[in-house]
Formats: structure tokens, sequence, C-alpha cells
């Protein structure tokens, strides 16, 4: 998926593994197969009961604004669990592409421990943002599209050069190549517009889209911005030898939101 500049697609660039990045996505599908938003388990039953399940499994794992900030232990803990809950089949596989796509390189560049930290804060973080602009919704939030978002962010600075290959709709689903400065910051601003026309009640948080992706783009700012690496790119960008990368993942050059059931 991640191919060397003058290569073929396909070709990977690194050879090291990225450990947390395939541990989270079989985490997520794991969590999703036994639970009840993917008819899999029969202990759910089906029908209104299914429904039934699935309102209540959303509930106690997924973020609640209106009982966040009422001081229950439990409901401190929904920002994290909530990361590894979907509420679809699209809803899964959609963010799961996303992390496997800009999650590899991310981790590659800041090693295993540093990403899973900055992974969770940074998802923990984008839903408690949106809770918060959200104070008295009382609709569940589940996903991990704030965490994938910092990922995004992060991404853009640390290989700005990348060439991401996407799909878009309005011209016909051609497959186009553009650097990730181009994509990237073009996905942020259909965020803002989106998250402006956003209707209160069920949907995607675009916020916690682009709180995740603020918060991931400054932190690699904050990390690495005083790390100039050959051709004047950031150290270790694309293998640390200075050349460009081309991605081919997506697409669509956006993640699945959150979903609110």
């Amino acid at each position: 998926m991640i191919g060397d500049w003058n290569g073929t697609v396909g070709r990977v660039v690194r050879d090291r593994p990225a450990p947390v990045t395939y541990a989270l996505i079989a985490l997520c599908c794991l969590i999703f197969l036994i639970g009840p938003a993917s008819g899999f388990n029969p202990a759910y039953g089906s029908g209104d009961e299914l429904l039934a399940a699935q309102h209540a499994y959303f509930r106690r794992w997924g973020v609640v604004p209106g009982e966040l900030f009422e001081g229950a232990p439990r409901a401190a803990l929904t920002p994290a669990t909530a990361l590894f809950v979907h509420g679809s089949w699209v809803h899964l596989l959609g963010n799961m592409l996303f992390l496997y796509v800009f999650g590899t390189m991310t981790e590659d560049r800041m090693g295993r421990v540093e990403f899973t930290l900055f992974y969770l804060g940074c998802g923990y973080l984008a839903l408690l943002g949106y809770a918060a602009a959200n104070a008295e919704s009382s609709q569940s939030l589940v996903g991990a599209s704030g965490a994938i978002s910092a990922v995004l962010g992060a991404f853009l600075y640390l290989f700005p050069r990348a060439r991401v290959t996407s799909l878009l709709p309005f011209l016909f689903f051609l497959p186009l190549r553009f650097p990730a400065w181009v994509v990237l910051p073009f996905w942020a601003a259909l965020q803002w517009v989106a998250a402006g026309r956003a209707a209160q009640g069920p949907g995607v948080a675009y916020l916690a889209h682009l709180v995740g992706f603020g918060l991931g783009l400054l932190y690699a700012w904050a990390r690495f911005g005083r790390k100039p690496g050959p051709k004047g790119g950031l150290e270790g960008a694309a293998a640390g030898d200075g050349r460009a990368t081309r991605v081919k993942p997506a697409p669509a050059p956006a993640p699945e939101g959150e979903n609110q059931p």
C-alpha cells in the first residue's frame, strides 16, 4: 500500500511492521464482531430485541455528553472505551482502512509506545471536546474517528509530500494522486463545513474529527518541528532517506465519522 516514489504500487517502503496499528485494528474488529452491531452474536437476539441491545450497548460503552460531566467515574472512562466501538460495518471498515494506511507510517515515525499514547490521548480529547460542545446531548457517541483524525493530522506534518490516491465523487470517482498537503487540508475543510451544517441527533460528529485533526497536527509540530531531515524535509520522513512516498489507500479522502446511534 505504501510504495517508493519510483517503484510500483504496493512496494513497501519500510520493512519494519507496525504492531500497534495492527493490534488496534484487530481489537476494534474483534469487539465489533462479538458486540450487537455486527449481528453475528446470537446472544443479543434479533428484531426489536437486537435493536434494544444495540441501544443499551452504545449507551454503556459510548460517550453520552449529558452524562459525562456529572462526575460518575464510569462515564469518565467512556471517551476511551468509545474508541473501540463502532456502529456499523461501514463505520468500522472505513475507519480501519484509514488507520491501516496512515497509522503504519505514523507509528514507524513516532515509535510504538509514543504512538499508542498519542492515539489514545488524542482520541480521548477529541471525544471530550465534542461532548463539551454538546453538553446537553443525550445521544451516544462511538467510533475511532477522533483518534484516526489525529493520525491524519500528524501524518500531514510528518509526510506532507506523500502521494495519496483518492476517488472523488464530483470527478466521477476517477483515481487521482495528490500530495498529502493538498488532500488532508481539503478533508479538514470539508469537516469544518459539515460541522457548521450538522443538525442535532444521530449522524457524524464532525467536530470530533476537527479536534482530533488539530491535536494531531499540533502534537507533530511540537514533537518533531525542530528536527529537519534530508533535503529540507522532516527527519526520518519516508524511511529517513529523503525520498518521497506514495500512498494508495482509500476510496475517499475522509474516514467514516463517529456514529451517534
